[in-house]
This record gives structure tokens, sequence and C-alpha cells, in this order.
């Protein structure tokens, strides 16, 4: 998949997971962005450029943490998650943040421009990740840093297996073909992306956590609010009925109440 095509499924596919992005059963966005945000320690001021932005997770606490006389660039593909987040930031009064339809690849922002910059759950969307990667390091100015989170391994495990069987079972061609997370879901390769962009000094933590399902139709919420609704937004009316019905199944009869949300945080700061 070239870079023009990978962009726009990645814009359609959270265009249509908006309407449940930001449904209390993906309390998942705001943590894993505000925890992207706390290990920069940030300073009041600080100017900062978060793309692939989303609905504001990591964006609105950096601006809470810049305050009046800092300023935030949030940056994404999907328009509806953009309306979300100038929302929610209008909401909290917060004015030093502003939010537009951009691509990592062409950013049209300047050079050594931001004291961060930020990309949560987005690096990945990129075909070639080590060119997206030096075009975010580009934007950082001397003495800044580069924060990039990303999805650790085994992604929402148990239910996950779940979910593509039940894929598989349907649309055996669309079984396990867009899920661009897997690509750097351990230290290793994420330090080896580093590498590859000639980014040194990363330093890599990996988290394990776990993300709560309240409810067989808490998952099935969690799947319309993420990268999987771009697989089930491809099948018929019958089989997306038949998909749900086996996730909301296989919930109820395991027992299971959480699934595992490990994720690695990776940060690089560049010589002042």
């Amino acid at each position: 998949m070239n870079a023009e095509d990978a962009g726009t499924r990645a814009a359609s596919t959270y265009n249509a997971a908006a309407d449940f992005y930001d449904d209390p059963a993906n309390s998942f966005w705001e943590r894993f962005g505000r925890r992207t945000i706390e290990r920069l320690q940030l300073k009041k001021g600080a100017v900062v450029l978060d793309v692939c932005c989303g609905s504001g997770g990591s964006a609105l606490p950096a601006a809470e943490v810049v305050g009046p006389s800092g300023s935030v660039l949030g940056v994404d593909l999907a328009d509806r998650l953009l309306e979300k987040a100038r929302a929610k930031a209008k909401a909290s009064g917060l004015a030093n943040v502003q939010f537009r339809v951009g691509d990592l690849l062409n950013l049209s922002v300047a050079d050594d421009q931001f004291d961060a910059v930020v990309c949560v759950f987005g690096i990945f969307f990129v075909p070639d990740m080590a060119l997206g990667l030096r075009l975010l390091w580009e934007r950082v100015r001397p003495g800044g840093k580069l924060a990039i989170t990303t999805w650790g391994p085994r992604f929402f495990e148990p239910a996950t297996s779940a979910f593509w069987n039940a894929i598989r079972k349907e649309r055996p061609d669309l079984y396990k073909v867009y899920n661009p997370w897997d690509r750097i879901c351990d230290p290793q390769s994420l330090s080896a992306l580093f590498a590859e962009a000639a980014i040194a000094g990363s330093t890599i933590v990996a988290e394990p956590g776990r993300h709560p399902i309240a409810s067989p139709e808490a998952w099935w919420t969690a799947v319309l609010g993420s990268g999987y609704r771009g697989t089930v937004a491809q099948l018929d009316a019958v089989a997306r009925d038949r998909v749900r019905d086996a996730n909301l199944e296989y919930i109820r009869n395991s027992g299971i109440e959480s699934v595992e949300a490990n994720a690695l945080y990776a940060v690089a700061a560049k010589s002042a």
C-alpha cells in the first residue's frame, strides 16, 4: 500500500469510528494520550505539535500543561475527530490549542519550530515509518523532544483473536489485512525504527496494562471506535451482524472483564 492509499484508508477508518471514538467504553485514547504528555514533562510556554491527534487525547492534556503562554497544534487526517477535539477544547476553555486536517507526510509547518512533537498511535499508519519519523524529528527544535507512543504486543487480547476469527469466518480475505499497529509492537522493533531514521539516544519504555470490558456491548463499542472499524465497514449488513453476535457471545461466555492494553513510549531529545 502506497502512502496516499494508506492515508485515505486511515482517514476513512477513523472518520467512520468517530461516532464511538469518545464513548466511555473507549477511555484508552485519553488515558494513553495523557500518559504520553506526562512523560514529556512539558514546561509552561512550550510549543507543541501533535500529529495523528485524533479527538485530542494528547493535545488537550498538552494544552493544559503548557498554559496560556504556550500553544498546541493538533493535526489529523480525520476531520470528524477534529470536530470532536475542537468541541472538547471549547468546553474546557482551552484557547491555546488549534486543530487542522493534515497529513504526517505533508505537514506544511516549519522545521525546528516545536519544543515537543507528539505522535500517539499514528506512526504505524505510514508505509515508510522511518521517513515519517524523520519528518517529525525535523520539526523538533534544538533541545526539544519527540514522543512516539504505540501499542505493545497482544493488542486487546484475548478478545482480538475472537474478533479476527469471526472476520475470517465471514470474509477470509479481510483476516488481519488491516492491523498496522503490529508492525512495531515490541521495544526491539521500535528501537530499530529510530535507528533506521538516524535518531540516536531514544528511551523506550514498555508499559503493561489492561483495559476494562464492562460488558459484551462495551467490547463491540471498542471495536467500532478503533482501527477495527475499517474492517467492519467492509462487511455487508448480514455479515456485520454475525460478526457482532459472535463477539458478544464470546465476551459473554468467556467471562473476561478486561483485555490487554500494553503500550510502548519512546522519547528522543534533540541536542541543543
